[in-house]
């Protein structure tokens, strides 16, 4: 679907977080949530609400759990299912370590559903004809603004 499963690094889960400048008024999705680790970062040092999407039943279990022995399950959630069919109109901030033609598939669907102001930061992979407003180069950390 959007990219095999290999977890974000922690440091680059930080720094993705504090380049979106994410904080207590945030709602964090991340697509292809995969262990629920940028959620639950986003949820324990952010003080941000996160809400995940995984289309894997493993996953999305694993995901689930992690988010009960985290302690924060008044703060994160996990939707099972294909985030092309899920709403993420109450995003404030995408996180995204997907694939670059995945990324270029969502294009229509953020333009769609997601505010203005709204922050989407990628890992590794960079959107085709779109500007970027940040980036850590050596990271491969890239962030638009819709």
């Amino acid at each position: 679907m959007g990219a095999a499963y290999d977890p974000a690094p922690m440091d680059k889960v930080y720094k993705m977080l504090i380049m979106a400048e994410v904080g207590r008024e945030d709602v964090v999705f991340d697509l292809g949530c995969g262990d629920g680790r940028v959620l639950i970062a986003a949820a324990r040092r952010f003080g941000s609400r996160a809400i995940g999407i995984e289309i894997d039943p493993f996953r999305f279990l694993f995901a689930w759990f992690m988010t009960i022995i985290s302690g924060q399950t008044h703060r994160v959630r996990i939707r099972f299912g294909n985030f092309f069919n899920k709403s993420i109109g109450e995003a404030t901030a995408v996180m995204l370590f997907l694939y670059g033609p995945t990324n270029n598939r969502l294009k229509e669907k953020f333009k769609r559903e997601l505010k203005p102001g709204t922050r989407i930061v990628s890992y590794i992979w960079e959107f085709d004809d779109w500007q970027m407003v940040d980036c850590l180069p050596e990271d491969k950390i890239y962030m638009y603004v819709i």
